[in-house]
Parts: structure tokens; C-alpha cells; sequence
């Protein structure tokens, strides 16, 4: 097994008090790493709650591990973190950003989860010709670039854009399974009974802007919210808009777990 990169480990932050008994399994997203949720997991256990970060299969250790990952290990490795927090706490959230988002909406028609905070979750990938052909386009060509700009173009914060882990490059293949989850998730939406908070930042230049209204117009549940935020990139829980959103996050938790 390939090692993980550094500072980009799964976290177990355990809570304190009353609190504790509520656990908040956050969710990277694609290509990315544990270590974008971190600052979200601690300031969530800071205010007692036990906070799980769990790496996706295939993430954080070496591009071609992801390659050899399928969406189905994803939503196991999601369901893998649901059972190790299960275990300490008494009900849980699903926190995910971008793919983790995704996987949090999914899980949610699938676990029994108190609710459900999804940053930057798109509904659908952008519009690109090569997406017709992704598939046969991977058999010949393993990665395609993130971006035809600077690395750190979209972020507004550069030091936490310094700081980063993941990935350079997309994984041509996991560009495939990105695409199925999605699906699948489009399909659970109208099946999704439990709370939802969506954040979006009006200055994501990597998910579609409707993504969020559509998703939250497709929501079975009848208890959501979404918050537009702004100064921010696709990366909410490192960019300047994080403890605005953190601090919703709360919020939305305390009203949950106050009503149920």
C-alpha cells in the first residue's frame, strides 16, 4: 500500500461533554484529501462535537491508487468512517465538500444520518466535448490537466492554496466514476428524508452555478436551507469564507439535534 502523503491523514477528533455523543463524519472531495476538512473537523470538536475525517479510497497517496478506485469504494469508504464514529457517538452528520457532498447526499438515502452539510456539490460536471468520450479517452490518456490557468487560480486564500494536498492532475478513468456517482445521486435526491444545509461560494469556478438550486429543488426533504457565500473558492472549509460557513454548520446541527 502506497504511503500517505504527509499532513494528509484521516483524523479522529473526539468531542467533549453532552455534545460528544453527536459525530460529524467529514467528506474530501475528488482528488483531494482529509486534510481540506481539518480546520472544519477541529473547529466542529472545539464545540464538543466528535469529528471523523475519512480518506476516499485511492486518495491521498499517489495518482495511479485512484485509478484503480471505482465510485462503489468511495461510498465504502464513507460507510467504513460511518461505522468507526457509530461506534462513540449516538447520531451522526454527514459534512462533505464537492464529491463529498455528493457521497454525503448519496449516503444519506443509504445510512441512518441526522443530516447532511454539503459545500460546493455539483450536480453535473461542466459542459466539455471530451466528456462524451471519457471513457474510451482513458484507455489511451491517464490524467487530463485541473485547469488551464495558475494552480492557484480560484483561490483567495494563498497560504491555505500553499498548504494544500492533492492531487495535480485529474484522473482521466475516475473522471469516469465521478460521472456515475453523480447519477446516482441525482437519483437519490427525491429520497434524501433528513435535514440539508447546502453552502456555495458565488466564486467557484469549478461547479456549474445552478448546481446548488438544482439539487436543493430535487431534495425530498422539506427541511433545507442553502447559503450563497462569497470571497471564496471551490475550497470553502480553507478559504476565507470557512468560519462564516463553520459557524452555520453549528448552527444547523444545534437546531437538528434540539428538535430530534
Amino acid at each position: 500500500m502506497a504511503q500517505i502523503i504527509s499532513t494528509a491523514e484521516p483524523f479522529f477528533l473526539p468531542g467533549e461533554g453532552k455534545r460528544a455523543r453527536t459525530g460529524c463524519l467529514l467528506i474530501h472531495g475528488f482528488t483531494g484529501t482529509p486534510k481540506e476538512m481539518r480546520w472544519m473537523g477541529e473547529y466542529l470538536a472545539g464545540q464538543g462535537f466528535s469529528a471523523l475525517g475519512v480518506r476516499l479510497s485511492g486518495h491521498a497517496t499517489q495518482p495511479d491508487d485512484m485509478i484503480r478506485s471505482r465510485y462503489p469504494d468511495w461510498t465504502a469508504s464513507v460507510e467504513d468512517g460511518y461505522n468507526l464514529l457509530g461506534g462513540v457517538t449516538d447520531r451522526i452528520f454527514l459534512v462533505g465538500l464537492s464529491m463529498g457532498g455528493i457521497l454525503a447526499l448519496l449516503m444519506a438515502t443509504r445510512l441512518k444520518v441526522a443530516g447532511v452539510f454539503a459545500m460546493s456539490t455539483p450536480c453535473r460536471l461542466p459542459e466539455d466535448p471530451r466528456l462524451r468520450f471519457v471513457k474510451q479517452i482513458s484507455r489511451v490518456k491517464k490524467f487530463f490537466p485541473k485547469s488551464d490557468g495558475a494552480p492557484d487560480a480560484g483561490w483567495f486564500d494563498k497560504q491555505a492554496f500553499a498548504e494544500h494536498k492533492s492531487y495535480p492532475m485529474n484522473p482521466v478513468r475516475s473522471i469516469v466514476e465521478l460521472n456515475m456517482l453523480m447519477a446516482e445521486m441525482r437519483n437519490a435526491l427525491p429520497n434524501v428524508d433528513v435535514p440539508v444545509f447546502l453552502v456555495h461560494s458565488r466564486n467557484d469556478n469549478y461547479v456549474i452555478k445552478d448546481s446548488m438550486q438544482w439539487i436543493h429543488d430535487h431534495l425530498g426533504t422539506h427541511d433545507k436551507q442553502m447559503l450563497w457565500v462569497e470571497g471564496s473558492g471551490h475550497v470553502i472549509p480553507r478559504e476565507p469564507a470557512r468560519e462564516q460557513v463553520f459557524k452555520v454548520a453549528i448552527d444547523f446541527i444545534l437546531k437538528v439535534t434540539e428538535n430530534t
